[in-house]
């Protein structure tokens, strides 16, 4: 028998359903992609740990609220419609041709305005890395549900943003950070650290669940993974943000599942993203935030290491019974990794408690915080691929 979830998980994500208007009558749908991402993934673990109907029919909901506003222009822009340009019944076939917008309260910056930088954290426009987490989302749904249509989505997205985000000539190629909603532009020229990474892992996941079905011509992914793959090399992986770490620790776990599964083999740089996330987990260790008060942190980053830390215990095992497809040097990177997994149950249990939710810092960005501590407690529903 499947363990009961969390009850505090249930809680968070049903506020989230109310607050956000993704159930109950009357509240118009707020939408914000990375959030939605998570929260598709939480669905579907109340739905595979409870088999109460009405979880998976809250996942199946979210993405179809997040095409039908994310994947639209903003009701405050002169244009409307698809943001890929496609005419409605179309559209509704594709809804991710076009990217998705983040779904940031600002309208994005127009190209006659001058650049803010602190401005440019609540304009709108696409983040690569929103995207990616999308894709893992709709590929989650596919997987779950059997429905090839989420699969064809999050692949037809992932074609869309290589196209896009990614300039410069084969073997010389960068990627913008943001973009523009109808994708035409870049808002943020310099490239995301990890975003490679991500893109890489993201789209070999997107085809290797196609190749277990019928592989799809349309939907093969394969030049987009080899320029990613190119994209990586030498890339500096190692941050000291809770929230990178994690990402890396996700990244990774990813990658062995994948591996363990005859797929990426082309492609070695699990042992890299280890080290930079053994790195990164040093500086953050010497600088002890864990210690800080409410005011003086951050829980959605804290808690994106936390779901990092859940991802490092997932993948350990893979690894270990798998010793024919992984280099015998990672049970030793593994094995030193563990002494930080001491990190993640303070971080679910500090923002667990309703004292340190009263916070500013959890208040001003409740959503997230919300569905990432959901998130962190109730991991597979994510960590799957």
């Amino acid at each position: 028998m499947e363990p009961k979830p969390s009850a505090l998980a249930i809680d968070l994500m049903l506020q989230f359903a109310d607050l956000t208007g993704l159930r109950g009558a009357g509240k118009p749908p707020r939408r914000y992609l990375w959030t939605d991402a998570f929260a598709v993934c939480n669905f579907l673990e109340l739905f595979r740990l409870t088999q109460e109907k009405r979880y998976r029919d809250l996942a199946l909901r979210l993405v179809e609220q997040v095409h039908q506003t994310l994947g639209r222009h903003r009701e405050d822009d002169p244009r409307s419609g698809w943001i890929s340009g496609l005419d409605e019944e179309e559209g509704k076939q594709h809804p991710t041709l076009g990217g998705l917008r983040i779904g940031k309260k600002l309208p994005e910056l127009q190209p006659d305005e001058p650049v803010d930088e602190r401005l440019e954290w609540d304009r709108d426009g696409q983040y690569y890395h929103y995207l990616t987490k999308w894709m893992h989302a709709l590929n989650r749904v596919s997987r779950v549900t059997g429905d090839p249509a989420c699969h064809r989505w999050g692949a037809e997205l992932a074609k869309t943003a290589h196209s896009r985000f990614l300039y410069g000539p084969p073997g010389q190629q960068r990627m913008y950070w943001k973009m523009s909603i109808d994708l035409s532009r870049p808002l943020v020229p310099a490239m995301g650290q990890h975003d490679p990474l991500d893109g890489l892992v993201t789209c070999s996941e997107l085809q290797a669940a196609d190749g277990e079905r019928t592989a799809s011509p349309a939907l093969d992914l394969g030049t987009t993974i080899t320029d990613l793959a190119l994209l990586c090399r030498g890339q500096n992986l190692v941050t000291d943000d809770p929230l990178g770490i994690g990402g890396l620790l996700f990244d990774a776990s990813r990658m062995s599942q994948l591996r363990a599964g005859g797929h990426l083999a082309e492609v070695d740089l699990l042992a890299p993203v280890l080290e930079a996330a053994e790195r990164g987990l040093e500086a953050f260790s010497v600088r002890s935030p864990l210690r800080l008060q409410p005011i003086y942190r951050l829980p959605f980053r804290e808690l994106g290491l936390a779901i990092g830390l859940r991802a490092f215990g997932k993948m350990r095992p893979v690894i270990e019974s798998n010793p024919d497809r992984f280099d015998p040097s990672l049970r030793k990177r593994t094995e030193s990794l563990r002494r930080y997994e001491k990190f993640r149950e303070p971080i679910e249990n500090f923002w667990s408690e309703g004292e340190n939710q009263k916070s500013e810092r959890w208040l001003e960005h409740r959503e997230i915080n919300m569905v990432m501590l959901a998130t962190s407690l109730e991991s597979e529903g994510f960590l799957a691929i």
